[in-house]
């Protein structure tokens, strides 16, 4: 019998035509998965191949062609929320090549993104704690049959990335240090209230822009450069726009969420007048992204800081805007979760409220808990009655709380100079706040918490702070 030889380099190039079955990372074992709709799937065959899909909670089977390059794409449909581990398998039908994905749950899934109050670990940042971190990082198995997390690393890329480098993990003592402190209390709360597992996909990244979140095509409509030297030429690389979207939104923008928690802003302090418009066109790209229609988009209030500018109070009141117009939006207060030594503290350690407080919103316009109050105090009308302002307010579902002392009101005439007030008492009647202060004998205009950096006091009903805001429209006066 005769023998034949083959280039070693032969051999290796036939071997490699049986293609494995591939999947971008964010499709993996241990994920969860959104409950009662259509999953996409996605990831590389055997060119012109069939995939067969079959999943542990059904006896359906899914059945599509890969294109000419290999790729694949479908949808499989999940059924209501379960803790029992589930298992997908695809199956190459042209080469007979099998991946099966086990260990996964079926629940309620959020992406997480944002700058560095989003990023911010359990563990903390150097110099910078979490209230209560390491407690929930010591006891974080006790989530580990209902919250799983994929965490995007921080990366910049010039063009569109088709992956990332990371993996569904476990809540566990190892695991839990780099978890998102506001979405893993976001992730507790809403599946203790739910019932359900939760899986968080958190990519958030310190000291980024609201335009570091956009794409090439729609800094361009805002008449922003995307030269790659112009993005390059900037001093920190925190602040390089286009890029975090390219690296990090990009390549999970097609896993099915639910909705969004964003806490991002302080980057962009200063920049207000901007801001606004780029913040409403940025949400309507990452939906139109994320092809799942006008899916929750649930901000943070940026906290206070002493910038030393007095912008950030402007920056404020465009995040409000922006969440009382956007459809199927929200914004959560931190004005009273920052402590007075805090002043120069960008990273507040009070995380475990921010997070609950988005629970709250989330299940109360998400998930129709009307028992949950997610809305504050807002400012409704000034009634000038000889020196004394009364303010009234909106979203009172309890009224004002009156057990505290009030704080954050100031006060001012017609030559626009504010005071704070030396009078702030409750007129729980009507739920009015009136302020007075002995240097303004005509009160004009009244502003609450409407600094950098202003801690208040105004409650309404389950702990909900009172949005900062003012009732004047002087743009010259900080």
């Amino acid at each position: 019998m005769k023998k034949i030889f083959l280039p070693i380099a032969l051999v290796f190039c036939f071997l490699s035509l049986k293609a494995e079955i591939s999947l971008p990372n964010i499709i993996g074992s241990n994920m969860v998965i959104q409950q009662n709709t259509n999953v996409r799937l996605w990831g590389g065959a055997s060119k012109n191949a069939f995939v067969e899909i079959s999943v542990s909670w059904s006896s359906e089977k899914v059945k599509v062609k890969a294109d000419k390059n290999g790729q694949f794409s479908a949808e499989i449909k999940t059924g209501k929320y379960t803790f029992l581990p589930q298992t997908i398998t695809f199956n190459d039908l042209k080469d007979n090549t099998e991946l099966m994905l086990t260990d996964i749950l079926i629940g309620e899934v959020w992406l997480a993104s944002g700058q560095s109050n989003m990023q911010m670990p359990l563990k903390g940042f150097p110099g910078c704690n979490i209230e209560g971190g390491f407690e929930e990082i010591m006891f974080a198995d006790n989530e580990a049959s209902r919250i799983r997390f994929f965490t995007v690393p921080l990366k910049h890329s010039y063009n569109l990335e088709e992956d990332v480098d990371a993996s569904w993990t476990i809540p566990s003592a190892k695991t839990a240090t780099e978890y998102s402190a506001v979405a893993w209390n976001y992730a507790k709360a809403l599946s203790h209230a739910l019932g359900c597992p939760v899986g968080i996909v958190s990519a958030a990244y310190g000291g980024t822009l609201v335009e570091s979140w956009m794409s090439k095509q729609l800094l361009e409509k805002h008449g922003v450069s995307t030269k790659k030297e112009d993005i390059e030429n900037v001093e920190w690389e925190y602040e390089k726009i286009l890029l975090p979207y390219n690296a990090m939104f990009w390549p999970i923008h097609k896993f099915t969420y639910k909705g969004v928690i964003w806490y991002q802003g302080c980057s962009n302090v200063g920049k207000h007048k901007t801001y606004y418009q780029r913040l409403k066109d940025m949400i309507q790209l990452w939906r139109s992204d994320i092809g799942l229609g006008d899916i929750p988009f649930y901000m943070v209030e940026i906290a206070p800081y002493d910038y030393g500018s007095g912008d950030a109070p402007f920056l404020r009141e465009v995040q409000f805007k922006v969440a009382k117009e956007v459809n199927n939006s929200g914004l959560v207060s931190t004005s009273d979760l920052v402590l007075p030594q805090e002043r120069y503290n960008i990273h507040p350690r009070q995380k475990k409220p921010v997070g609950q407080r988005l629970a709250s919103l989330a299940l109360n316009k998400t998930y129709g808990f009307e028992t949950f109050i997610f809305s504050g105090p807002t400012f409704k009308e000034l009634l000038i009655e000889k020196n004394e302002a009364f303010v009234g307010f909106d979203n009172l579902q309890m009224g004002l709380c009156s057990n505290y002392m009030i704080e954050g009101f100031e006060i001012a005439g017609e030559d626009k100079k504010f005071y704070p007030a030396d009078s702030v008492w409750l007129r729980w009647q009507t739920n009015h706040v009136v302020v007075s202060s002995k240097k303004v004998e005509k009160p004009v205009a009244v502003r609450y918490c409407f600094k950098d950096f202003s801690c208040g006091s105004l409650y309404g009903g389950g702990m909900t702070p009172a949005y900062p805001f003012r009732t004047d429209d002087w743009d010259d006066v900080k």
